[in-house]
């Protein structure tokens, strides 16, 4: 890190400051053992995804279960590539 300033490529000079203002949570990362809230937010995702398609659900348990069965991978608004005979 003490040599990227002084790096003739410029996007390599520029990230120098960047990684000194990172290094403690970047490694952390490797102090918890990759744990990560990557899992958390994708499923929050879905979520999100499911909400904005539904325009407005009037009916929570309606919204629920319909964030449960796209959280566990059941996503009818998703195309598919198979095809099905």
């Amino acid at each position: 890190m003490a040599a990227f300033p002084s790096c003739p490529i410029p996007e390599i000079a520029r990230i120098g400051p960047t990684y000194r203002n990172w290094k403690a949570v970047i490694l952390d990362y490797f102090d918890t053992s990759g744990a990560s809230n990557g899992p958390t937010e994708a499923t929050n995702g879905v979520s999100e995804t499911t909400r904005r398609i539904a325009r407005g659900f009037r009916n929570f348990t309606n919204y629920r279960l319909r964030c449960l069965f796209a959280a566990g991978g059941h996503r009818p608004y998703r195309r598919t590539t198979l095809n099905h005979r």
